[in-house]
């Protein structure tokens, strides 16, 4: 009987990571500390240096998702606590939520919003019936708007607020954000600065976006021991006409194209896979890029330090190898790397 392949086993992309390595707070946009990985290149650098390490006529490609200020917090009638994230809108004008203590709120119950840390008493909403995946529709007088006046940025568990920090609105948001329905920030595309991408643009590297909305199920961890067991999360994406006649025109000029964030990478190769439509239209893909099946589309990938166990982690292995990958992790956290959403970034070229 042959032995499994460690590349395709869920325990080989689990590591030990010390709490202090996980970033709580961003640095400002453009500092962070950039580890570089290339044929003939392994360096660290700060992504401030992006201008220096791309050349004109390369192709920056960044997901334009927006991040919807999605987590609530209300309150029972009885004073008990809830917690909400809103998902999506569904046709009937309710919203699609993830709602704890889910079990102990009836079809019908209705709650009021509160702002976290406060005793301040917002909006009332309803808590309908049982959605797929455990989610609950929620009913209420324009839940947008409600998540915006009310609403917290839905940052990742790792990262710990005793109560909301108003600086998490502006900085847990790209500055390439334009269409909204993320449930997390594309993280690589945090780092860019506004004087950043104008270096880039005088350097004569070319940016176009697509779009990604990245879903909860980004972070779900890997429960079967065999990869390709893993039900891959379903996402949505959309790469306009203008990126397709950009990505075609830079291959042609032997430019790079580079991905920022594993979003716009894995949307990208997607629309690769599916022979390069040039119309526009959304699509769906459930593609797990994983040692053995990496990108077929040839480009560099600028992303975070990822989650142990994650299919992200899997991602850098199918581009790197599993064994370098490894390495490369141990080596950034024994070099004080900053790990996760508001970490230090990683350029494979």
């Amino acid at each position: 009987m042959l032995a499994p392949d460690p590349d395709l086993l869920a325990s080989s992309y689990h590591f030990e990571l010390p709490p202090e390595s996980i970033a709580q707070h961003p640095v400002p946009r453009g500092t962070s500390r950039l580890r570089v990985v290339g044929p003939e290149l392994d360096a660290h650098r700060t992504v401030g240096d992006l201008p220096q390490l791309l050349d004109p006529g390369d192709l920056l490609v960044v997901n334009d998702t927006k991040v919807r200020p999605a987590k609530l917090t209300a309150r029972r009638p009885t004073g008990g606590a809830v917690h909400l994230l809103l998902l999506r809108p569904l046709p009937d004008g309710r919203w699609a939520a993830l709602v704890k203590p889910s079990k102990k709120l009836r079809e019908g119950a209705r709650v009021r919003l509160q702002r976290r840390g406060t005793d301040e008493l917002g909006p009332e909403l309803q808590i309908d019936g049982v959605l797929p995946g455990g989610q609950r529709a929620v009913a209420g007088d324009d839940l947008a708007a409600a998540a915006e006046a009310w609403g917290e940025m839905p940052l990742p568990p790792y990262i710990q607020r005793d109560a909301p920090d108003p600086a998490d609105r502006e900085r847990y948001q790209t500055r390439f954000a334009r269409h909204e329905g993320a449930a997390a920030a594309p993280t690589a595309g945090l780092h860019f600065s506004d004087s950043l991408l104008q270096e880039l643009d005088d350097r004569g590297v070319h940016r176009v976006s697509v779009t990604l909305h990245v879903g909860l199920g980004t972070f779900q961890p890997m429960r079967s021991e065999q990869l390709l067991d893993h039900p891959m999360h379903e996402e949505v994406y959309r790469v306009p006409s203008e990126t397709a006649a950009a990505v075609a025109a830079c291959e042609a000029r032997g430019g790079r194209i580079v991905c920022v964030g594993t979003t716009s990478l894995r949307a990208l190769e997607s629309w690769h896979r599916a022979d390069r439509p040039t119309d526009g239209m959304t699509r769906s893909t459930r593609l797990f890029l994983h040692p053995g099946d990496g990108p077929r589309l040839r480009c560099a990938l600028m992303t975070n330090f990822h989650l142990p166990g994650s299919t992200l982690l899997v991602l850098v292995a199918s581009i790197l190898g599993r064994p370098a990958t490894q390495d490369l992790y141990a080596a950034a956290i024994a070099d004080g790397y900053r790990f996760y959403s508001y970490g230090d970034a990683l350029l494979l070229l």
